[in-house]
């Protein structure tokens, strides 16, 4: 694939107006996760006060994320994003105007929180079925690489200049610039010219749409079982990780500034995994993203054994490469195996599930890490992902499935037919 090939998914006018909204808010996002934290541990919170507000955004946005993939199906999938957009930006404002004001209330941020929470749960299923309408033919991978980096590259600037807006400002600032990054999400939103996708829900109930998309979900052994590992991996070693390296950094590494530049260079090697990965297709992408993400537990590692800094930001820089050569082959290969009808309903079914136990995790790491050590829990999910990873690839499902790949001018959605019947069997049809 040439240089120009490599752009030629911004043709499509939605894609580049929808990818604009997507870098600035998610700038937004990034930067606000740095000061949510450092708001709660600068106004006296302890690491357990953090676990619960992390652990209020959580919980509501898996209680809704069922109902949000079947929404993301039966309406407009940008009238729902809109919504949802619309829902983060008014919970953010609110954040930052009452830390502006002064001291706040644990609830009155758990409750804000969880506003945002639902606002995710509404937002990430039609995101996810939204792309492939907005991808031109045969560019669905290259589409999802972009936006990865494009993540990426606000998680590079955008934890770095929430750390010194948090040091020579206030977290109320940098809440109020997330708020922003929605509105202009919701600017982008309102510009494009994506027809609604053909809804085949009818006035069927949301239960029998749950269902159906249970079926859809179950009928791949390759996608319950990634998505079985990655509950647990939410629970045990990502969790962990979000509430406990803030804790380090401020105890061990000097503070917002320390980890600011943990999570940046972990965006940086996420966009230079991006990079690496654009314009390849490996022939079997799971064996590809098992194999990979056993270096999603390197920060972990580093931070159990209190490395010196340095070593903490290389670990973070693998785990990012990592972690967009995952995103963006997982999600292809989702949207060109499962029908398009029933993409956003999956899509929350595997979110559900990566999630569901996750705010256990978050609500248990800090009490835990108090009653034992924080290198204790972080080695605890370490080992973890090393025994998960290796059991993953020996499931025949995941090691036999083969990407489908499409050239620029043929069909980027498979036949669900066949598709299914490719995937699940433990010999594929090449």
């Amino acid at each position: 694939m040439g240089p120009r090939e490599r752009f030629a998914v911004f043709r499509a006018r939605d894609f580049s107006v929808f990818f604009i909204g997507y870098v600035t808010s998610h700038l937004g996002t990034s930067m606000a996760s740095v000061a949510l934290a450092f708001a709660v541990l600068h106004t006296g919170g302890s690491p357990t006060d953090l676990s619960l507000v992390l652990a209020a955004r959580i919980v509501p946005m898996v209680l809704f994320l069922l109902g949000g993939g079947v929404l993301g199906d039966r309406l407009p999938r940008r009238l729902v994003m809109l919504v949802a957009d619309s829902v983060r930006a008014i919970s953010q404002g609110a954040l930052a105007v009452l830390f502006l004001a002064g001291p706040v209330p644990l609830w009155t941020v758990l409750a804000l929180a969880a506003c945002g929470g639902i606002g995710e749960a509404l937002f990430r299923p039609s995101f996810d079925g939204l792309v492939p309408q907005l991808a031109p033919k045969g560019r669905l991978q290259e589409a999802n690489s972009w936006l990865g980096m494009a993540q990426s590259a606000a998680n590079v600037a955008g934890p770095a200049l929430a750390g010194m807006l948090v040091a020579f400002t206030s977290a109320a600032v940098v809440l109020l610039v997330n708020a922003l990054g929605y509105l202009a999400s919701i600017g982008a939103l309102l510009m494009l010219r994506v027809d609604g996708q053909a809804s085949g829900l009818g006035s069927s109930s949301m239960v029998t749409e749950l269902r159906a998309g249970w079926r859809a979900f179950s009928a791949h052994t390759w996608l319950w079982t990634v998505t079985l590992q990655f509950t647990f991996f939410n629970l045990i070693v990502w969790a962990p990780y979000l509430v406990l390296g803030p804790v380090s950094a401020d105890r061990f590494y000097g503070g917002p500034e320390a980890w600011g530049l943990i999570v940046g260079t972990f965006g940086g090697g996420s966009l230079l995994g991006g990079l690496l990965l654009l314009g390849r297709r490996p022939s079997r992408p799971l064996v590809v993203t098992t194999l990979i993400t056993f270096l999603w537990a390197a920060p972990s590692a580093a931070l159990a054994v209190r490395a010196p800094l340095w070593t903490v930001c290389a670990a973070a820089l693998a785990a990012g490469v990592s972690s967009a050569v995952f995103n963006s082959l997982w999600m292809t290969t989702i949207q060109q195996n499962v029908p398009a009808d029933s993409l956003s309903r999956v899509m929350s079914y595997v979110t559900f599930g990566a999630y569901s136990v996750g705010p256990i995790g978050l609500a248990l790491a800090g009490p835990l890490a108090e009653y034992t050590s924080i290198g204790l829990v972080l080695a605890v999910g370490v080992g973890w992902q090393v025994l998960a990873n290796s059991a993953v690839l020996m499931v025949p499902a995941v090691r036999n499935l083969r990407a489908l790949n499409f050239g620029p001018d043929e069909s980027s959605t498979a036949n669900p037919i066949d598709s299914a019947e490719s995937t699940t069997s433990e010999a594929p049809k090449s």
